[in-house]
């Protein structure tokens, strides 16, 4: 039996995508305009961090995922690729998560 269940770890890589897409929507609609347009930088400096712990913690979770259910190094990329992008892990979640899901 291994230390982290792999299911358990594709769940909370998709729980942890969802969040890390939240954050940098919020981060680029509501933080940067209140910083940008209004002067408020207080905005950018919390969902800033926060969305750069999520990230991180997204990557590491990716790894684990490549390891674990040995997904292709082709979807891997993409799911690197993808969380760049806004709404990008809800598509890659949509797309290609859903079906290594039990």
């Amino acid at each position: 039996m291994t230390l982290i269940q792999p299911q358990k770890t594709l769940s909370r890589f998709r729980l942890v995508g969802i969040l890390e897409a939240i954050s940098y929507l919020v981060l680029l609609f509501f933080a940067m305009p209140m910083k940008y347009i209004w002067g408020d930088p207080f905005w950018v400096q919390k969902f800033g961090m926060l969305h750069g712990w999520l990230f991180v913690i997204y990557m590491v979770l990716l790894i684990l995922v490549y390891l674990q259910l040995r997904i292709s190094k082709k979807l891997t990329i993409w799911l690197f690729v993808l969380s760049m992008v806004p709404f990008g892990t809800f598509y890659a979640d949509w797309k290609y998560l859903k079906g290594y899901s039990k």
